[in-house]
């Protein structure tokens, strides 16, 4: 058994291959392998969208069961062109998009099916691909369950403002007044690609202080984005605003609509009680049309913490000893 650390999770170990794959459009997308080249494959498909991968995305597995695969969505992380780049076109950054680069790089990796570990926007992303290629899965371990639904991100940018009045008005007023009653996803986009990089980085710092709040109510919250580097900042509000303007590129309902395509193909569904920024709805109704899904509720957390990581490695875990629901 791999060694683990304090926090449940196995050691990080170094990736063993590592590369640049060309998907077209002019985007080079970062990937790394990791764990027994001779292992389970499974890829992990990080959060944001424009968070990047993480080496503690890693540790989510075993790594002398599992054979790992990590990479950078398009402009973000150590993907090319990068999002910080203020002339950066973002029109071949869309779901479809990103969902033919999963495929592209299983192919470009010689790997026949893999399990599919998505967290937060990682999930959105991770069923799209699934209901594209259900064949290429094996199973899926899904945190933070989302769908890209206008509802989802109607309640972050503006219902939420119930809970949090004070930091969402100061969230809301950070656009023009013009602009305060109708998208602030497209609002913070315009202003995110202003020529001015201060009127930028104040756009970025504002939106990332507003993702901290949403995310805060758990025993264990802390602050990330809002502390986090401001070049990182603007790589991830340009994109999370991108995506959420365009209503994530899928059609409303659409992955709760397809889920039949996913039947067959086991799951866990992980999902926290204090979880106000993706509440607990959307995963209850994908476990409800999914019959090889399992819903997992922390009472101990909110969109991370608490006993997530536990969670996501018991799931890992007992696919790794080949045991489905």
């Amino acid at each position: 058994m791999a060694n683990t650390s304090d926090d449940g999770r196995y050691r990080s170990t170094e990736p063993h291959e590592s590369g640049m794959l060309d998907v077209g459009d002019g985007h080079s997308l970062y990937w790394e392998v990791s764990g027994n080249p001779d292992g389970k494959p499974a890829v992990a498909l990080h959060g944001g969208p424009g968070s990047g991968s993480s080496p503690r995305l890693r540790s989510l597995f075993d790594p002398d069961r599992y054979r790992v695969v990590l990479f950078d969505q398009r402009n973000c992380g150590r993907s090319t062109p990068s999002a910080a780049d203020p002339v950066v076109d973002l029109s071949a950054n869309t779901t479809q998009h990103l969902v033919a680069d999963i495929e592209a790089l299983r192919v470009h990796l010689g790997i026949e099916r893999w399990l599919v570990f998505g967290g937060s926007w990682g999930v959105t992303l991770a069923l799209a691909y699934a209901q594209a290629f259900p064949e290429r899965v094996t199973e899926m371990v899904l945190a933070a369950v989302t769908s890209g639904d206008r509802r989802e991100t109607d309640w972050i940018t503006r219902d939420m403002g119930r809970v949090f009045p004070r930091e969402w008005e100061r969230f809301r007023v950070g656009v023009p007044a013009a602009e305060r009653d109708g998208d602030l996803s497209a609002a913070y986009s315009r202003l995110l690609h202003d020529p001015d990089p201060e009127a930028r980085a104040t756009a970025a710092h504002r939106w990332c202080e507003w993702e901290d709040t949403h995310m805060s109510l758990a025993p264990d919250a802390e602050p990330s984005l809002s502390i986090a580097d401001p070049a990182f900042q603007l790589v991830f509000a340009r994109l999370v605003t991108h995506y959420w303007s365009h209503g994530c590129f899928l059609e409303d309902g659409q992955l709760l609509r397809d889920i039949e395509r996913l039947h067959g193909i086991a799951a866990v569904l992980i999902h926290g009680r204090y979880d106000v920024s993706g509440p607990l709805d959307t995963a209850w109704a994908l476990h409800r049309a999914w019959p090889g899904s399992e819903l997992v509720v922390l009472d101990d957390t909110g969109h991370r913490g608490g006993g997530m990581t536990t969670a996501i490695i018991a799931a890992t875990e007992r696919f790794a000893r080949g045991q489905g629901e």
